[in-house]
């Protein structure tokens, strides 16, 4: 006796994203939900949060250009390993918990962000001068 559904349900294809119900009118051939690999964005890095820079460039306008630069670099980049970084920002500094310091405009300022380098986040975690950079602690902030 072949499987065959009971009366009333309809049988189960399972396929990359799960078991799907088939239903009468649901073709046989796999049916695409979602966009082939290939077509995946590749835009660069997602920066969290962008209204924290504006506000430090508000009350510091000399560094804005500074800011703007770094954030139009990051969202093109795909950083994938600290290494990635690196070949592009050589006064990067790597600190612990995924945390990474960059100097803006020509060290006037400090950057802190954490990185999510597998989901390609970038978490604006402090801006500041050097002076209030001293009284954090960066590897938690």
């Amino acid at each position: 006796m072949r499987n065959e559904p009971q009366h009333g349900t309809l049988p189960h294809r399972a396929g990359r994203w799960g078991s799907l119900p088939l239903t009468p009118t649901t073709p046989t051939t796999h049916r695409l939900i979602a966009p082939k690999k290939g077509a995946l964005y590749t835009a660069g890095m997602r920066i969290i949060a962008l209204k924290t820079l504006r506000a430090f460039w508000e009350q510091h306008p000399d560094a804005r250009q500074a800011l703007q630069a770094w954030y139009d670099d990051t969202q093109r980049a795909q950083w994938r390993t600290p290494a990635d970084i690196k070949n592009v920002y050589r006064n990067a500094s790597f600190i612990g918990n995924n945390r990474v310091i960059f100097n803006i405009k020509g060290n006037d300022y400090r950057l802190v962000v954490a990185i999510n380098y597998r989901q390609g986040i970038v978490y604006i975690r402090f801006v500041g001068s050097h002076q209030a950079y001293d009284r954090i602690d960066a590897t938690t902030i």
